[in-house]
């Protein structure tokens, strides 16, 4: 039995067999791993002895939850090039489908024209919950925390903007790219997110900008649901929303963590 240490990469994979395992990230190479989810949280790991090159293995999302709860508007330049209300009080709170869920390198599939004509990107940081919590208190909320990734939060602009809610315009298939690693022993409250749409940068923000704090959000959520091991919190985005087409190239990447990349189709 091994101990992690205070950062970790991990990620959660597919190897040349088919089969999936949880491995830790260095320098190029996985140290595959025979420890369950579960297990890891509890800050257990079981080498197997097997290594493998990351580039040799299909990178699946870093865990799979039983929840995706989405903050919107906690970027006040967000809220205000979206139509939204900046500097809000109370947190705006949406869920995404586990459908949408997509790891690396896979491809957001954008709607037909008829459904949505206006899709756009929105980079973030995304919290992984380690242990079970509700009526958390603000001072231990991050005690909740396993590590944090990466999260694209796709949407149907067109959709949000006309919806009483923002289920559609947030839950098609493939709205989710999540990863590609959870990194643990990572202050999710001062992290840079740089993301770039084709080369370019679109979007350029850091978590120390949030209108609520990350720690805030979490003791108000759990007030609200019950936090399982596992669920996703993505933590809203910072200014720079913008359109995305078939053959762009989204890369949103956060320090210390990362950069998940996907295609447009």
């Amino acid at each position: 039995m091994h101990v992690l240490q205070k950062t970790q990469k991990i990620v959660r994979y597919q190897n040349q067999h088919g089969k999936i395992h949880y491995g830790i990230v260095e320098d190029g190479m996985i140290l595959q791993l025979s420890s369950s989810f579960a297990e890891l949280v509890k800050k257990e790991i079981k080498y197997d002895g097997v290594e493998l090159k990351y580039s040799d293995v299909k990178i699946l999302e870093p865990v799979k939850p039983s929840k995706v709860v989405n903050f919107g508007w906690t970027y006040a330049g967000h809220a205000k090039e979206t139509g939204g209300e900046a500097n809000l009080v109370e947190p705006f709170l949406f869920l995404k489908p586990l459908s949408a869920l997509i790891p690396d390198k896979e491809k957001i599939i954008l709607p037909p024209n008829d459904l949505s004509n206006q899709v756009e990107l929105e980079g973030e940081v995304a919290l992984v919950i380690g242990k079970r919590g509700k009526n958390i208190k603000e001072e231990d909320a991050l005690d909740y925390v396993f590590g944090c990734t990466i999260f694209n939060d796709v949407t149907a602009r067109d959709l949000t903007k006309k919806d009483p809610q923002f289920t559609r315009g947030k839950g098609f298939d493939t709205f989710g790219p999540l990863g590609p690693c959870i990194v643990t022993g990572v202050d999710p409250t001062n992290l840079r997110i740089v993301t770039t749409l084709n080369g370019r940068v679109v979007q350029d923000g850091n978590t120390n900008e949030m209108s609520l704090s990350i720690p805030f959000l979490i003791s108000w959520l759990s007030q609200v649901m019950t936090l399982e091991p596992g669920d996703i919190l993505a933590t809203g985005s910072p200014s720079g929303s913008c359109p995305i087409k078939s053959g762009d190239v989204v890369v949103v990447e956060v320090e210390n963590i990362g950069r998940l990349c996907n295609e447009v189709q």
